[in-house]
C-alpha cells in the first residue's frame, strides 16, 4: 500500500485521461508487486471455490461473483494507506479480500457459520471489518456512496489524513445517492475516491442502453471535480491513478470520479441465465484477464520467474483449501441468537 517499501528512484510520469500520474508503481518494492499478485489470486480461487458451494446448494440467498475484476480492488486499496477506509458493493468479496480480510472468516461467513465475520447471519454481501478499514459490503444498489460520503465528512472533521475508497457499479451512478453525495463531497472537498467499476452491464441493461454519455467520468463536470476513465483490468495503471489522486484528497483537493472499464466473467448472480450478452463477447473480454497480464508484467521486468509464480498460486490454492475447511467444519449459529446483533 502506498508509503511502504518505495524505492528511491527517478520521478517518471505518465498521461492518463488527460492528467500527468508519476509512476508510482515502478518504485515499489518487489516484495509489495509480488504481495499485489498474490492477492489476486486470493480472489480469483475464492470465487472459483465460492462458485462451487453454490453449485453444490451449501450457500443460500444469492451471489455475486468478482471474477474477471481482480485488478481493480487491488489496483486501488494498495494505492491506499493501511489505515484508510473503503466502502464495498453487493460484490464485494475482491473488495474485502483486498483489503485484508481473513478468508477463514469470509468463508465461513457465506456458509452461515457462527465464526464468520458477521456470525453467519450477513452472508455473502453483508462482509465488513471495520477494525481494517472495510466499513462493509450491502445490498443496496448504490449504498456504498452515502456510507463513503459519511465517511469522508467524518475524516474532514476530524482532520485525521485519511480517505475513503467509495467502490461501486456503473448501475449505481443513475441512483439518485449517486448525485446528491457527489453534489456534497464537491462542496466540501471530502477526501472520497468514487471509484465506478463499470463492468458493462447493470443485471442484464448495458451501458450503451442506460447512458446517453460515452464516459460516466464525465458526470465530473456536473459537480467541478477531477475525474477520468482508466483501465480496470490493467493493475498498475489502477494504482498509479489511484495513488496520484490519494495525494490530492489528502491535501483537500478532493473529491475524484474514476471509472474503470472491467468486465465480470460470470452472471450479475448465481442465477443470471445470461441471455442478454454473447459468449464471444465474454471469450474476447476473458482474453484481457488481469491476473495473466500482470503476471507477464513481473515475468518481462523479472521481478518473478515463472517457478515463483506457480509457488504462488499452488501457496493461494492451500489457503482457499484451509478457508474452506475451516468453513464446512465451523458450526451453525444457535436458533436462540436469532435476535441478537440486529438493529432497526
Amino acid at each position: 500500500m502506498t508509503g511502504i517499501k518505495q524505492k528511491k528512484a527517478r520521478k517518471k510520469y505518465l498521461e492518463i485521461g488527460g492528467y500527468t500520474i508519476e509512476d508510482r508503481f515502478s518504485g515499489l518494492d518487489s516484495g509489495v508487486k509480488t504481495e499485489m499478485l498474490k492477492k489476486m489470486y486470493q480472489i480469483r480461487n475464492f470465487e472459483l471455490q465460492t462458485e462451487q458451494f453454490i453449485i453444490r446448494g451449501m450457500i443460500h440467498g444469492t451471489c455475486h461473483l468478482y471474477i474477471g475484476e481482480e485488478a481493480s480492488a487491488v489496483g486501488a486499496v494498495y494505492a491506499s494507506n493501511r489505515d484508510d477506509y473503503i466502502t464495498s458493493t453487493h460484490r464485494g468479496h475482491g473488495h474485502c479480500i483486498a483489503k485484508g480480510a481473513d478468508l477463514d472468516l469470509m468463508m465461513a461467513e457465506l456458509l452461515g457459520k457462527e465464526t464468520g465475520y458477521c456470525k453467519g447471519k450477513g452472508g455473502s454481501m453483508h462482509i465488513a471489518d471495520v477494525e481494517s478499514g472495510n466499513l462493509g459490503a450491502n445490498g443496496i444498489v448504490g449504498g456504498s456512496i452515502g456510507i463513503a460520503t459519511g465517511a469522508g465528512l467524518t475524516c474532514r472533521m476530524k482532520n485525521n489524513g485519511k480517505t475513503v475508497i467509495c467502490f461501486f457499479g456503473d448501475g449505481a451512478t443513475n441512483r439518485g445517492i449517486f448525485h446528491g453525495s457527489l453534489n456534497m463531497a464537491s462542496i466540501w472537498r471530502l477526501p472520497v475516491i468514487y471509484f465506478c467499476e463499470n463492468n458493462i452491464y447493470g443485471m442484464s441493461t448495458s451501458v450503451k442502453e442506460a447512458f446517453n454519455i460515452k464516459k460516466i467520468s464525465d458526470r465530473k463536470h456536473a459537480y467541478g471535480i477531477d475525474g477520468l476513465t482508466i483501465d480496470g483490468n490493467n493493475i498498475i495503471e489502477v494504482f498509479n491513478v489511484v495513488s496520484h489522486f490519494q495525494q490530492k484528497c489528502r491535501q483537500g483537493e478532493g473529491p475524484v470520479l474514476i471509472e474503470a472499464l472491467t468486465y465480470r466473467w460470470r452472471g450479475h448472480s448465481k442465477s443470471d441465465a445470461q441471455v442478454y450478452r454473447t459468449k464471444e463477447e465474454v471469450k474476447e473480454w476473458m482474453e484481457k484477464d488481469p491476473i495473466k497480464r500482470y503476471s507477464r508484467e513481473l515475468l518481462d521486468s523479472k521481478v518473478l520467474t515463472r517457478k515463483e509464480i506457480e509457488d504462488i498460486e499452488n501457496e493461494v490454492a492451500d489457503d482457499i483449501s484451509k478457508a474452506s475447511d475451516f468453513a464446512r467444519k465451523s458450526p451453525f449459529p444457535d436458533p436462540m441468537t436469532v435476535e441478537e446483533d440486529v438493529y432497526a
